[in-house]
């Protein structure tokens, strides 16, 4: 049966491969930007998955949604994906603000951390939750 949702999980795939490759030339502002997006993305995914959609009119993901659902519902709830999850997207989101809006860099280190954070994260979606 064709996925019809696979287009996240491939866009999240996308966004650890960019993130790689801005780590790997130094750009880790914008590597830690796409590690938030790899993750996020991941999210949708296993909510789909696990037959959950956005409320409202306008059935967008919202960040906020995303995640509370997301920790809530699958890991929570579920159980369907390991604790160790629990606070990747707050964590990589909070650092892609400081990346993208404030008056401060993302250093080397705390690239690293969101790159093996987002790194884990897409796998367990990837596998089923079967990656701690």
């Amino acid at each position: 049966m064709l996925d019809l949702y696979q287009i996240y999980l491939d866009k999240a795939e996308e966004n650890l491969a960019a993130a790689e490759s801005e780590f790997a030339n130094r750009r880790y502002n914008s590597c830690t930007s796409r590690c938030y997006y790899a993750c996020f993305q991941a999210a949708i995914y296993a909510l789909i998955q696990a037959g959950m959609r956005p409320s409202g009119r306008e059935e967008q993901w919202g960040h906020n949604f995303v995640q509370a659902q997301f920790n809530g519902e699958l890991i929570n709830r579920r159980k369907l994906y390991p604790g160790s999850l629990r606070d990747v997207l707050r964590q990589t989101y909070a650092l892609r603000v400081k990346a993208d809006y404030e008056m401060d860099n993302v250093s080397e280190l705390r690239a690293a951390r969101a790159l093996r954070k987002a790194t884990d994260f897409v796998e367990a979606i990837r596998t089923g939750g079967d990656r701690t």
